[in-house]
């Protein structure tokens, strides 16, 4: 039986990137075969969270695939059918922006843009400092996008913080199962504090 395909597109919100790689193994570990895509700067990028060499060996050594990180190479995900989901994790408010307002000049934008064309589900993980002043415009068009779902979001940090929103990204499984059956993953706010990989990362 085929494997069910999930395109993962990750974006550059930096800060995210170790807990994210956990969920791709873990979706790698259910059984899915995992497509990576890189934005611009998610694949060019040198931070203090992790540098650009070292985020690709780990998706290769996850995934068993390369990352694709070029316009060329994303056009073809819908025409191909590459893709059974979609999940753009993290999403920042940038790539929020660009995707609300049909600017797809990134390789996870134009990939985006691709796998929608065959009605599939597509997923969000936001991390976003914006989430609750600038993005929040874009979060609500998003929600009532067809087809868009959304892995369950808190405030970070509500104290220093509190326009900031980041996805809990160990929902990311069940938001996928979720997705792929047409549903939206209840609750879609996921209470105030830090989130459990949050937690376990500080102790």
């Amino acid at each position: 039986m085929k494997k069910t395909t999930i395109g993962f597109a990750m974006t550059g919100s930096f800060c995210t990137f170790e807990v994210v790689l956990k969920q791709m193994e873990e979706l790698v570990r259910r059984g899915y075969e995992v497509l990576p895509i890189l934005s611009f700067n998610a694949g060019r990028l040198d931070t203090r969270f992790m540098t650009a060499e070292h985020l690709r060996e780990r998706i290769v050594e996850i995934t068993g695939n390369p990352p694709i990180d070029a316009l060329q190479d994303a056009e073809p995900i819908g025409p191909k059918r590459m893709t059974d989901l979609y999940l753009i994790a993290p999403a920042s408010g940038n790539t929020l922006a660009k995707l609300v307002n049909g600017i797809f000049d990134t390789p996870v934008l134009l990939g985006a843009k691709s796998h929608l064309r065959n009605e599939r589900p597509l997923v969000l993980a936001v991390s976003t400092n914006d989430g609750l002043s600038s993005a929040a415009q874009n979060i609500g068009k998003l929600l009532m996008w067809r087809n868009c779902y959304f892995v369950p979001f808190r405030q970070d940090d509500p104290i220093k913080k509190p326009r900031s929103l980041v996805a809990d990204f160990s929902q990311i499984p069940k938001t996928i199962s979720a997705a792929l059956c047409g549903v939206q993953l209840q609750p879609m706010l996921a209470g105030t504090g830090a989130s459990e990989e949050k937690k376990e990362s500080v102790k």
